[in-house]
């Protein structure tokens, strides 16, 4: 019988593929979109709302919202604001030479689930 290799987690994968210099100047570049789109995203699936809906609340249309939730494009600090103010969701970005990030407290990182070790 042939033996059925261990399941390696997403943690150690992604761990081990931050080894690499090209992964880890992709995954930097795009944290900021991505940590957004996740809290976007979890706003919306507790409040039971769909993207046109949480649109309509915050005076946009949905290609844009789905653009958010997709991680593909990073949000201008305008439309950071706007989300703080429509929704209630706290942004505080982390900005250093060569990269910008979301600060994250404790509570926000237990609130969408575990949050991504960071590098």
């Amino acid at each position: 019988m042939a033996q059925v290799p261990e399941a390696v987690s997403a943690d150690d994968l992604h761990e081990q593929a931050m080894q690499d210099p090209a992964y880890r100047r992709e995954f930097e570049r795009t944290q900021l979109a991505n940590d957004v789109a996740i809290k976007v995203i979890g706003y919306r699936v507790r409040h039971g709302m769909s993207q046109a809906q949480l649109a309509r609340k915050l005076g946009m249309r949905q290609p844009h919202v789905a653009r958010l939730e997709s991680g593909d494009h990073e949000p201008s600090v305008t439309t950071l604001a706007r989300l703080a103010d429509a929704l209630g969701l706290d942004f505080s970005l982390d900005i250093k030479r060569g990269r910008v990030r979301l600060r994250y407290a404790h509570r926000d990182a237990t609130a969408v689930g575990e949050h991504r070790k960071r590098a």
